[in-house]
C-alpha cells in the first residue's frame, strides 16, 4: 500500500511538485539558513573560546555592540562610504562602456553576434585570480602599459607636472579599473537581453516622424531598456560593494573598503560577532533598496 502511494506521489504531478520545491529548498538551506547564522552571531559577544562567541551565561543573551559600532566607528564608516563610492563609479563606467556594446549586439548579422556574445563572455574561461594577477602586471612602474600612460600624460601636461611612472598600484584608482574590467559582462548581457527584446519597428516610425537619431535613443530606446539598465547596475553594484580580492591585491591599505574589513575581523581580530553585524548593515544596505525598487516596480506594472 505504502509502494502504491509512494509511486503515485511520483507521477507526472509529484515530479512537477519536487522540481517546483527545488530551488525553495535550495535557497532555504544555503541562503537563508547561513544568513541566519551570520544574524545569530552578530547579537553574541566575543570570547576567547572556539568558537569565538558566545550567547547568555556570562554574557548578554543578545548584544548589539556590534551593529553600534558598525554604524558609529570613523572606520567602518570610512570603509562603507569608500566600498559605496568605489562600486556606484564602477557600475556607471560599466554602464557607460557596456550600452553602447549592448546595442551594437542587436544591431549586427546574428553570425557576427554568436562571436561577439562569445568574447564577452570568454574572459569568464580564464582564472579570476590569473585577471587580477595580469592587472597587477599591467599597472607596474615598468610594464609597457604604464609607461605608455606616462609618455601620454608628460606630452599632455605642462613639464613641470611631468612624472617617472604612473602611480597606478595600491589605490582606488586600480580597484574601480579592474572592478570595470571584472564586472563588464554582467552589464552588458542584462542590457543585451533587454535591447533584443525591443521592436524595432518603433525606432524606424520615430525616424519617420522626423526624430532625430539621437532623439529616437532618448525617446524610445532608453525608455525601453530601463529594466536592463536596473538589472545590469545591481548584478554590478552589489558585489562589488562587498568585493574582497581586487581591493586586498590592488587597493589601498589605508583606505580599505568593507570586504577587506569583514575579512580582516574574521581571520585576524577573531571578532565574528563584529564581523557578521559589518556583514548583515551591508546585506542590509545592498537588499533594502532592490526590494523598493521591485516593489514600485510590480506596482507600475499592475497598474498599466
Amino acid at each position: 500500500m505504502g509502494g502504491k502511494r509512494l509511486s503515485g506521489w511520483f507521477d507526472r504531478r509529484g515530479w512537477s511538485d519536487v522540481l517546483i520545491a527545488a530551488p525553495y529548498i535550495w535557497l532555504l538551506l544555503f541562503f537563508l539558513l547561513p544568513f541566519l547564522i551570520v544574524v545569530g552571531m552578530s547579537v553574541a559577544t566575543k570570547t576567547s573560546t572556539a568558537p569565538p562567541f558566545s550567547f547568555g551565561g556570562d554574557y548578554p543573551l543578545i548584544n548589539l555592540q556590534g551593529y553600534v559600532r558598525a554604524v558609529s566607528d570613523t572606520l567602518y564608516f570610512r570603509s562603507f562610504i569608500t566600498s559605496l563610492v568605489s562600486a556606484g563609479i564602477a557600475t556607471v563606467f560599466c554602464l557607460l562602456i557596456g550600452y553602447p556594446m549592448a546595442l551594437a549586439l542587436t544591431r549586427v548579422s546574428k553570425s557576427w553576434r554568436n562571436i561577439l556574445l562569445m568574447l564577452v563572455i570568454l574572459p569568464f574561461w580564464t582564472s579570476f585570480l590569473l585577471r587580477v594577477y595580469a592587472w597587477m602586471g599591467l599597472m607596474g612602474k615598468s610594464s609597457w602599459f604604464n609607461v605608455g600612460i606616462t609618455k601620454i600624460w608628460n606630452a599632455l601636461v605642462p613639464a613641470g607636472w611631468a612624472v617617472d611612472f604612473m602611480p597606478m598600484m595600491h589605490s582606488n584608482f586600480a580597484v574601480v579599473l579592474v572592478m570595470v574590467y571584472t564586472y563588464l559582462p554582467f552589464m552588458i548581457l542584462p542590457l543585451y537581453a533587454s535591447l533584443e527584446r525591443l521592436d524595432p519597428t518603433l525606432d524606424e516610425a520615430a525616424l519617420d516622424l522626423g526624430s532625430r537619431p539621437w532623439q529616437v535613443f532618448l525617446d524610445v530606446t532608453l525608455p525601453q531598456s530601463i529594466p536592463g539598465i536596473v538589472a545590469g547596475g545591481m548584478l554590478v553594484f552589489i558585489p562589488a560593494a562587498g568585493e574582497l580580492v581586487i581591493p586586498t591585491l590592488v587597493g589601498d591599505a589605508a583606505s580599505p573598503m568593507i570586504g577587506r574589513v569583514i575579512s580582516d575581523q574574521f581571520s585576524s581580530a577573531r571578532d565574528w560577532p563584529m564581523a557578521s553585524s559589518i556583514a548583515v548593515v551591508l546585506l542590509v544596505l545592498m537588499v533594502v533598496p532592490a526590494m523598493i525598487y521591485g516593489h514600485f516596480q510590480a506596482k507600475a506594472e499592475g497598474s498599466k
